[in-house]
């Protein structure tokens, strides 16, 4: 089982940027779907971005789109989220996930980077 470790989350000020990262141990890192989620208090995890192994495909939630960009660095076994134009609502916990089989189930996750904007 892959483990997953995020970092670069902090305190920012709205309009500006964050580059989240996340490194990955365990498995075959280049073969996986990789994946970042969002969750804020009393709200259900929502998709972010996710990046194919090759990172020839993408997609973004219609929030975030034109905002943030997903990519991947697989000789580090590393998957980035470069956050831009930040909102307050852009405010919560990152996390990473992984879908190592393949079935568009995430069954690797990290335990979640702080993101928070100030307005």
């Amino acid at each position: 089982q892959v483990q997953l470790a995020e970092s670069g989350g902090g305190l920012v000020q709205a309009g500006g940027s964050l580059r989240l990262s996340c490194a990955a141990s365990g498995g075959t890192f280049s073969r996986y779907v990789m994946a970042w989620f969002r969750q804020t208090p009393g709200k259900q995890r929502e998709f972010v971005a996710r990046i194919s192994g090759s990172s020839y495909t993408s997609a973004y939630a219609d929030s975030v789109k034109g905002r943030f960009t997903i990519s991947r660095d697989n000789a580090k076994n590393t998957v980035f989220l470069q956050l831009n134009s930040l909102r307050a609502e852009d405010t919560a916990v990152y996390y990473c996930a992984a879908d190592t089989r393949l079935t568009r189930n995430y069954d690797s996750w990290g335990q979640g980077t702080q993101v928070t904007v100030s307005s």
